[in-house]
C-alpha cells in the first residue's frame, strides 16, 4: 500500500520528456555552473568592484555574497542535473 502510494507521488515528481522538461533542468542546474566554470573570476572581479564602489555597507555585504555564490562553479549542481536528466529518461 505505502510503496504504491510512493510510486504514485514520486511519478508526479519526475520531470516530463518534453522540451520544456528538459531544458528547464538543463537551464536551471547546469547551465549556471557551467557559465561559473568559465566566466567566475570575471563574475567575482565584478562584483568585487561593486562591493568597492559602493557607500552603503549592506550594498557592499550583498556584492560581496554574490560574488562568492556566483564566482564558483558546482560540480554537485551539475551532478545532480545530469541525474535528473538520466531519471527523465528512464
Amino acid at each position: 500500500m505505502k510503496k504504491e502510494l510512493l510510486k504514485k507521488e514520486f511519478a508526479k515528481l519526475k520531470p516530463t520528456k518534453s522540451f520544456w522538461g528538459i531544458s528547464s533542468v538543463i537551464l536551471l542546474f547546469i547551465v549556471p555552473d557551467v557559465i561559473s566554470f568559465i566566466w567566475g573570476s570575471e563574475i567575482k572581479e565584478f562584483f568585487d568592484l561593486k562591493a568597492q564602489n559602493s557607500m552603503i555597507s549592506q550594498e557592499q555585504y550583498l556584492y560581496t555574497k554574490l560574488g562568492e555564490l556566483l564566482g564558483e562553479g558546482s560540480w554537485l549542481n551539475i551532478a545532480i542535473g545530469v541525474a535528473i536528466l538520466i531519471w527523465a529518461f528512464f
